[in-house]
C-alpha cells in the first residue's frame, strides 16, 4: 500500500511554516479576517439572515459583526450569484476570493503529507509495516471518510473521561473522573514515556497528540505537558478542545505555543451555537487564526457527525423505539472520529492500548478496535509493553500457523476470470497474475485454513513455492485479511484451539 510520495518530516514542517512565512503580516491579517467572516457565516443564522437582508449592502452587516474586510471582493466565495466566477480567470475581479483559495490550496497539500508524519521507516520496520496494513484496511473500511484519516501514531489522555459530556460523542467518552497533575513524579514519567516513543519511533513520535476522550480543558497543567512533548520529540502536538473558554487563560497559552512554533493548526469543537458566539467575542480574528472551529451544532451550516459512539447509540435506540431516522444524511460515509494506529496512552491510569480506527458497529462501538491494553507504573515498563505489542501484533509477514481469512466487510467474488475479487462500496481489490489465484481465493474466503495448509495444497498441485508465498503476502499487506481481534482475527492455530 503507497501513500504517495514521502516527503521527510523536515518537508512537513517546512511545508506547513512557509504558510505563515511567505505571506505578509498585512495579508496574514486579511486572510485572519476572511476567515472570521466564514466562521459567522457557518454558524450562525441571525448572521446569515442578516446578511441576505442587506444583499446590496453586506459591508453594514460586516461592521456590525466587527470584520474588517470589503465583502464585495470575496463574493465568489459566499454569494450563490457570483459561484461561477470562482477558480476561473474572472476572479481576478475578487481578489479576497482568490487569496483564501490559494491559502486553502496550501493547506491541503500540508494535510496530504501529514500520513507520512507517523511513518517510522527503517526506525521501527515491523511498527511501519503494521500501520501501512492499517491505513490500506481503513481506505476500503471506512467510505468516503477512511482516506482523510492521517494516522498519527499515538494519543495519550492526561484525564479520566471528559467534562464536555457530547451527545454524538464518537468514542463515548466516559464522565470527568479527574486529571493527572504535572508534579514532580509525574514529569519523570512524562518525559520517560515521550522520550521512549521517541527513540522507539524516532521522527514519527511527532504525530502523537495530547487527548482522546478526554478534554484538554479539563487539565489545567495541559500547557506544561505539550511544550515537554515539544522539548523531546521537537514538534508541538496538535490541540483540539471543545471547552476553550473553561479556562481561558490556560487556552491562550496553548494559542501562544502555536504563535511560536506554529507547528501545526489547533481546533475548538463548537457545540452550540452559544458556544460559537461567545468564542468570537473573546478571542480576536488574529487569535484564532491558527485555530480551525468545527463547528458541530445544529444551526451550522456544515456538520458531519460520525455513526459512532453515543451517537450510533442514540440511532438505534430510536430504530428500537420504532422510529424511521436517517442521522445527518451525507455524501461523505462518516463511520469512526478514531484516528491513531498505535498507542492510545492514559497518563493517569498507567495504560497502554495497542489500538487502529475501524468501522463503527456491532463488533467496536466506539469506531477503533483494542488489540491489548498493558499497565505500566515506569518508563521501562512502559517500553516493555510497548515492545511486547510490536512482537505479538507486527510480523513483517505471515507465518505457516496463523489462520488466514477476507475481511468479513469484503465481498468476496470467486468468479472473476483468472482470479478473484473483493469489493466494498467504495474499493475494489482484484487478484489475477497467479495460475492458482482462483484456488487461493477460495481457501481463504472459507476462513478456517492457515496460511501453511494454503501453501501445502498449492505446491502439491504444482505450483511455485515463492510464487505462492508471494500472494498471500500481497494480500496481508493490502489489508484485505481479517486481523480483528475481537473475533480472533490473524491468529497462531494454538491459540485459536486455546481459546476455544
Amino acid at each position: 500500500m503507497e501513500t504517495g510520495t514521502t516527503v521527510s518530516h523536515d518537508d512537513i514542517i517546512t511545508c506547513f511554516q512557509s504558510i505563515w512565512d511567505r505571506r505578509t503580516p498585512e495579508e496574514l491579517k486579511t486572510l485572519a479576517q476572511i476567515k472570521r467572516f466564514l466562521e459567522w457565516l457557518t454558524g450562525d443564522p441571525d448572521f446569515r439572515a442578516a446578511l441576505a437582508a442587506n444583499v446590496d449592502d453586506p459591508n453594514k452587516v460586516a461592521a456590525e459583526y466587527g470584520i474588517d474586510i470589503d465583502l464585495n471582493l470575496i463574493l465568489p466565495t459566499y454569494h450563490r450569484g457570483y459561484f461561477k466566477y470562482r477558480r476561473t480567470p474572472e476572479v481576478v475581479n475578487y481578489p479576497l476570493t482568490k487569496m483564501w483559495d490559494d491559502y486553502m490550496a496550501d493547506f491541503k497539500e500540508h494535510r496530504n503529507y501529514l500520513r507520512d508524519h507517523g511513518e517510522a521507516g527503517a526506525r521501527n520496520p515491523r511498527f511501519s509495516a503494521w500501520r501501512k496494513r492499517q491505513m490500506a484496511r481503513a481506505d476500503s473500511e471506512l467510505g468516503g471518510s477512511g482516506p482523510s484519516i492521517s494516522h498519527p501514531i499515538a494519543a495519550f489522555e492526561l484525564a479520566r473521561g471528559c467534562s464536555v459530556g457530547c451527545w454524538f460523542c464518537g468514542i463515548s467518552a466516559d464522565r470527568f473522573a479527574g486529571y493527572q497533575p504535572y508534579d514532580a513524579e509525574t514529569e519523570v514519567l512524562w518525559r520517560g514515556v515521550i522520550g521512549v516513543m521517541a527513540d522507539r519511533f524516532g521522527t514519527a513520535a511527532q504525530s502523537g497528540f495530547c487527548y482522546w476522550a478526554t478534554d484538554p480543558s479539563d487539565n489545567p497543567d495541559y500547557p506544561k505537558y505539550i511544550d515537554a512533548f515539544r522539548e523531546i520529540t521537537g514538534y508541538l502536538p496538535q490541540t483540539t478542545m471543545a471547552a476553550p473558554l473553561k479556562r481561558i487563560e490556560m487556552t491562550r497559552e496553548v494559542l501562544d505555543l502555536f504563535t511560536k512554533h506554529r507547528n501545526i493548526v489547533n481546533r475548538f469543537s463548537i457545540i452550540n451555537l452559544k458556544s460559537l458566539r461567545e468564542v468570537l467575542r473573546t478571542f480576536t480574528a488574529d487569535e484564532l487564526f491558527g485555530v480551525e472551529l468545527v463547528q458541530q451544532h445544529k444551526e451550522a451550516m456544515q456538520t458531519n457527525k460520525a455513526r459512532a459512539g453515543r451517537a450510533l447509540d442514540r440511532i438505534d435506540k430510536q430504530r428500537a423505539a420504532g422510529k424511521d431516522v436517517e442521522f445527518n444524511p451525507s455524501l461523505v460515509d462518516h463511520s469512526t472520529i478514531a484516528c491513531v494506529s498505535g498507542f492510545l496512552v492514559n497518563i493517569m491510569d498507567r495504560s497502554v492500548k495497542l489500538v487502529a480506527p475501524t468501522r463503527a458497529g456491532d463488533r467496536w462501538r466506539t469506531g477503533y478496535r483494542v488489540y491489548e491494553e498493558r499497565h505500566f507504573n515506569t518508563a521501562e515498563e512502559f517500553a516493555a509493553a510497548v515492545d511486547a505489542m510490536i512482537e505479538r501484533y507486527m510480523p513483517m509477514s505471515l507465518a505457516a500457523e496463523d489462520r488466514v481469512a477476507f475481511r468479513p466487510d469484503l465481498t468476496y467474488d470467486g468468479d472473476v476470470d483468472g482470479g478473484f475479487s473483493l469489493t466494498t462500496n467504495v474499493h475494489g481489490f482484484t487478484m489475477k497474475g497467479y495460475a492458482f489465484a482462483k484456488r487461493l481465493g477460495e481457501m481463504v474466503a472459507r476462513g478456517d485454513m492457515t496460511a501453511g495448509q494454503i501453501s501445502d495444497v498449492l505446491v502439491r498441485d504444482g505450483h511455485d513455492m515463492f510464487s505462492v508465498a508471494n500472494a498471500l503476502q500481497e494480500l496481508f499487506d493490502y489489508g484485505v485479511l481479517d486481523d480483528d481481534p475481537k473475533y480472533g482475527g490473524i491468529r497462531r492455530l494454538d491459540e485459536i484451539q486455546l481459546a476455544s
